[in-house]
């Protein structure tokens, strides 16, 4: 009696299958948002306010990552500088051509020739400076090397003297060869000038529209760090108003392609930091001085600090340095960034003292060996 009933499900089927299957799917998910809400998630994450309360500025991470340190610091051991004593004799006097650090003991001379060895060219050795010529002949200039050396000792000395606001915002950490070398000859991150990107294109399209590292793989312009980390152009966005008398640029007021400049810039450095953009600035208002976090005003120094690395102190170099360590299309000197020494964390090495067993970095003149043995113990 009830083959009418077979018969019809013969000539009239129905795809339960797929039905079934979106309904398991979005079973599984009402089950897993149910978990969720009722346990909390299971990757527990922290975060850090950067702004106002209930303005949503803040940078959140998952506790996992940021109990992750930064493997590169595993090379950092305490290496305490030697106490002056009285009628000691300074490398100066002992030593051939020592135009930067002559004003140290033997000892501590030694101990920072071999601390730069450790950071710079930990496989080369004293050779990479000196060659192998053997003690007798380190008093040459013979390698570009060392030229290049003594100049970043002036650098280094420089940063910890000058820009102590940005380099010490949170607290003092300093800076050494090794905050950007990491043990490499040449550091990561560092950028040369690529443009134009479009070969075939005149104009503004000639700077932009192909990814490439320095426009963080979109098609922002990738002239942005030339502009403003080597160039002192004016960081700025267009005008707020839809429709402005003048002309851009000219009349008072950025143009699209700044603003787009502006944005590439940005992008970089967030990337540089591990941050986003209410790390530095509240997102109703990008453009009021008045509403951003302390943190602008320390990324605005180190905008200014990078400036002045790559323009005093890296660029006088391109005389000195073989064609094989020049830029790839202009031949132009390697350049630093925020990542240079970031590279990819809030603070270098995650905010570690990298200065405190190295007074002689600390400064251009007399090292104060006084607060050394204080300043580990922070």
């Amino acid at each position: 009696m009830f083959d009418w009933f077979g018969k019809w499900n013969r000539e009239n089927p129905v795809d339960v299958e797929r039905p079934a299957i979106l309904f398991g799917v979005v079973g599984v998910a009402v089950v897993a948002a149910t978990a969720l809400v009722a346990l909390g998630q299971p990757w527990a994450t922290d975060s850090l306010q950067t702004g106002p309360r209930g303005t949503g500025m803040m940078v959140t991470e998952f506790e996992a990552d940021l109990a992750t340190p930064d493997p590169t610091i595993e090379a950092i051991f305490p290496d305490p500088p030697y106490p002056p004593e009285e009628g000691e004799e300074l490398a100066g006097d002992i030593y051939q051509n020592v135009q930067v650090l002559g004003g140290l003991t033997d000892a501590n001379f030694n101990r920072v020739m071999g601390a730069m060895t450790r950071w710079v060219a930990p496989e080369q050795g004293c050779a990479y400076c000196h060659g192998d010529g053997g003690p007798e002949t380190y008093g040459e200039d013979a390698l570009y090397t060392k030229v290049v050396a003594r100049r970043m000792l002036q650098m280094t000395q420089s940063i910890n003297e000058g820009w102590d606001g940005h380099v010490n915002a949170n607290k003092q950490v300093g800076v050494t060869c090794y905050t950007c070398h990491r043990g490499q000859n040449v550091p990561s991150d560092i950028w040369f000038i690529n443009t134009p990107t479009v070969q075939a294109a005149e104009g503004w399209a000639a700077v932009q529209n192909r990814v490439t590292p320095l426009s963080s793989y979109t098609s922002l312009p990738s002239d942005a760090l030339e502009a403003y980390l080597l160039d002192d152009q004016v960081i700025g966005v267009h005008d707020l108003d839809s429709r402005v008398a003048g002309v851009p640029g000219q009349d008072g007021y950025a143009s699209i392609q700044k603003a787009e400049r502006t944005y590439g810039l940005m992008n970089y450095v967030a990337n540089s930091l591990g941050v986003n953009c209410t790390f530095c600035h509240n997102t109703r208002a990008f453009y009021d001085g008045a509403q951003v976090t302390p943190q602008w005003s320390t990324e605005s120094l180190g905008i200014q600090m990078v400036r002045e690395i790559n323009n005093d102190h890296l660029l006088p170099l391109k005389d000195q340095l073989p064609p094989e360590r020049l830029g790839p299309q202009h031949a132009d000197m390697p350049k630093v960034g925020c990542r240079t020494c970031h590279k990819g964390y809030q603070q270098p090495l995650q905010g570690t003292n990298v200065i405190g067993d190295w007074p002689e970095l600390a400064t251009t003149g007399t090292p104060d060996y006084g607060s050394g043995e204080d300043a580990l113990s922070q």
